[in-house]
């Protein structure tokens, strides 16, 4: 049985690969001084490079769980994620409010995806 960590810390591991699946940590913003638009775009960036720097891409995302500080954002999150997602790649998902580490976020999401 193989298990690879990446960037690990005594916390976490930005991603840990198993039996050809990456598991990647809860991606949050890189700006949380923006709103729920531009908050969800650059998540999403972050989910892009971090799956290229395991060998996978968002075609093949398995699952991702976001959570948003607010549902009231929920419309607009969905909007920049829907273009977001290729057509005929959406993976399972499940989006739930939740109270951030910060103030400030307004997202994170965290997925599982084959490599």
């Amino acid at each position: 049985m193989s298990i690879e960590r990446h960037d690990s810390g005594q916390r976490m591991s930005r991603a840990v690969i198993h039996n050809n699946v990456a598991y990647l940590c809860g991606q949050v913003p890189a700006d949380e001084t923006v709103g729920i638009r531009e908050q969800t775009a650059s998540t999403l960036k972050k989910i892009e490079n971090l799956l290229a720097e395991v060998g996978s891409d968002k075609s093949k995302l398995l699952s991702v769980t976001i959570y948003v500080r607010d549902m009231k954002d929920f419309a607009a999150m969905n909007d920049i994620w829907d273009a977001w997602v290729e057509e005929g790649q959406a993976p399972a998902r499940a989006c739930v409010e939740a109270r951030m580490a910060r103030p400030s976020l307004l997202v994170e999401m965290s997925c599982i995806a084959a490599i």
